[in-house]
């Protein structure tokens, strides 16, 4: 980290969700999914990570772990000084104001028998803010601040669409001022006129309020409008991670290098060459030895299904960190 540069708010270190396979008469636990297998990422104040890979590469459950949905088997998760990895559920409720998250399907992420108002004010009840005439202000307001109107709060999720249910999502994720937010595929279900309106919304958040995100995504040309640095996921791993700007120009990993490829091009007959991976997504609870990637990666080689690669530094032109777990420089 450069010097000029801010201490991170987020650290996450060596982290590993894993999920146990049960099997047999008694559900024994026969085997275990590697969800998420030693990550190590850092967000800092105001800062957008992006969080790219295929489905089922272990994105979405990175960022429930972070926020404490799901308990991690090891490593540690530093935010703003405390492990929230150890802390218990007593001891999390302070810090889940600060660490909130919005959900891919604002649909499921909403309980259709509450009214919007009563969603909306349910964060301000659980943490004890304001009576019931400051919570009906903060609740309007919240309204106002996503582009939706008063009328809203006497009104249930289903009478809205689909955008207009992740504004609400949205709002529910801010009301408590948090300094970190995980945004798990935030516009996927949405239609392409709605994403931007999204996006645009999310973008002038962060300003107002010096949010960070991590921004998870399949689409690495949307992640890298929103984004500051990205990290490419790959079977619970993270293979690359750099400037956005550096890792869509120039990236080093080959799996990185397939998913950019794969982009539209916004002119017709441009130069750019499709590179077609071979293969399907190993699966997570038997991953092949070495390098994970090596079982569809035109470049392996004998070295790639025995020993699996670090994270190692590469010259990056923006002067910022540019790390590649790949044996070779591609």
């Amino acid at each position: 980290m450069s010097a000029d540069q801010p201490e991170a708010l987020l650290r996450v270190e060596g982290l590993k969700t894993y999920f146990p396979v049960r099997g047999g008469v008694f559900l024994t636990a026969q085997a275990q999914c590697k969800a998420v297998d030693d990550v190590s990422i850092h967000i800092r104040p105001g800062e957008t990570l992006g969080l790219v890979g295929e489905s089922g590469c272990g994105k979405s459950t990175l960022g429930k772990t972070i926020v404490r949905l799901i308990k991690p088997t090891k490593g540690k998760i530093l935010f703003d000084g405390a492990d929230l990895s150890t802390l218990s559920d007593r001891a999390l409720k302070p810090h889940r104001r600060q660490v909130q998250m919005i959900f891919q399907d604002p649909a499921d992420s909403l309980n259709s028998r509450h009214s919007i108002g009563n969603i909306l004010e349910e964060p301000f009840i659980i943490h004890g803010i304001g009576d019931a005439s400051e919570r009906d202000r903060r609740v309007a307001k919240l309204l106002d601040v996503v582009g939706l109107p008063s009328s809203a709060v006497e009104r249930f999720p289903f009478e809205f669409s689909g955008g207009q249910r992740q504004r609400i999502g949205i709002a529910r994720a801010i009301s408590l001022n948090p300094k970190l937010v995980i945004c798990d595929e935030p516009v996927s279900a949405l239609d392409v006129s709605i994403q931007s309106q999204i996006l645009n919304l999310l973008l002038d958040l962060q300003q107002e309020m010096n949010l960070s995100y991590l921004f998870i995504a399949h689409d690495l040309a949307v992640v890298k409008h929103v984004s500051d640095r990205i990290a490419i996921m790959y079977l619970g791993r993270i293979v690359e991670m750099g400037g956005a700007d550096e890792v869509y120009e120039r990236p080093k990993h080959p799996y990185t290098q397939a998913l950019i490829s794969a982009i539209p091009e916004p002119v017709p007959g441009g130069n750019r060459q499709r590179q077609i991976l071979a293969g399907d997504v190993p699966s997570p609870i038997d991953p092949p030895s070495g390098c994970a990637f090596h079982t569809r990666c035109p470049h392996a080689q004998p070295k790639c299904r025995e020993h699996r690669p670090e994270l190692r530094d590469v010259v990056a032109r923006t002067g910022d960190e540019h790390v590649v777990a790949c044996h070779f420089d591609i």
